[in-house]
């Protein structure tokens, strides 16, 4: 790709492309990224810049070239065992409560929103089979969903580079619950089989989930969204959340409407619990 200035209507019209396919709305401070995340969409399309793609896509529409764009912008870091704290609230305390009340059941299903590359499904799935070996006859299910369809294929394949083992994962997890072969490390089949991944529009409501989750872990992933898409992100997770269910924002994330959810400090952290739709 050969080093040319991207105008402004160019990064202008694919900031609008991106937010009617993703619904992330691209802050201009952040134009710049545009160079590095397109810059194998480019190569694969045998472009050399930015105007190049731009005016292909403004000549002919083309459905599958502008789901590309907006699947490169979408965020995707991820680490296993990110933000390690909810990990740790949920081994401690929430699992063990939660686990007694499914005691009749023997059931418990986990979503893992905006789930990128797998990690933290795979992280929550290892949780269970490290700390609570009594779960080994239940129905244990972790669904894993994200807009971008190259990431959840990799989900799917469970094979991670040294850098992304390195990042966050205990050395006993590696030893127990990968396989090393070449440069890669591969999850193994007990913890895959637990993980279901599928391609999923948050922002596209009612999601096709017909069950109802336990947990929700829905991190760092409507940070760029519009306050109303947050709204309807935050009511379909309260659709789906069990009345005794918790949910896990980022961080830095907090319920458009809180007259939904019971906000909870704990363990260094924050979750939420749903309040009961007729009181809300």
């Amino acid at each position: 790709m050969t080093m040319q200035t991207t105008r402004q209507p160019d990064l202008i019209y694919l900031r609008e492309i991106v937010q009617s396919l993703s619904h992330n709305v691209l802050d201009p401070t952040r134009d710049y990224l545009f160079e590095s995340r397109l810059a194998r969409l480019l190569r694969n399309y045998e472009m050399s810049h930015i105007g190049e793609l731009v005016e292909r896509m403004r000549s002919r529409h083309d459905a599958d070239l502008e789901r590309a764009v907006a699947e490169a912008m979408t965020i995707n870091e991820t680490s296993f065992f990110r933000d390690g704290r909810p990990f740790e609230l949920l081994r401690l305390e929430l699992l063990p409560r939660l686990l007694e009340k499914r005691q009749q059941a023997r059931r418990l299903r986990i979503w893992s929103a905006a789930c990128s590359t797998g990690q933290e499904a795979y992280s929550l799935a290892m949780l269970l089979r490290e700390s609570f070996p009594q779960l080994a006859s239940w129905e244990i299910r972790v669904e894993g969903t994200d807009f971008s369809a190259e990431v959840v294929s990799r989900a799917k394949a469970g094979r991670y580079h040294r850098i992304e083992i390195n990042r966050g994962l205990p050395a006993r997890n590696i030893v127990r619950y990968f396989e090393h072969v070449g440069e890669e490390w591969i999850i193994k089949p007990e913890i895959r089989q637990m993980c279901n991944f599928r391609q999923a529009d948050l922002c596209r409501t009612p999601l096709p989930f017909f069950e109802q989750f336990d947990i929700i872990f829905l991190r760092n992933v409507m940070l760029y969204f519009s306050h109303e898409m947050r709204r309807k992100v935050l009511a379909e997770a309260h659709r789906l959340l069990a009345a005794d269910g918790i949910l896990f924002l980022g961080s830095s994330e907090q319920p458009a409407d809180m007259s939904l959810w019971n906000p909870i400090l704990a363990g260094g952290t924050c979750y939420f619990t749903p309040r009961s739709r007729t009181a809300s």
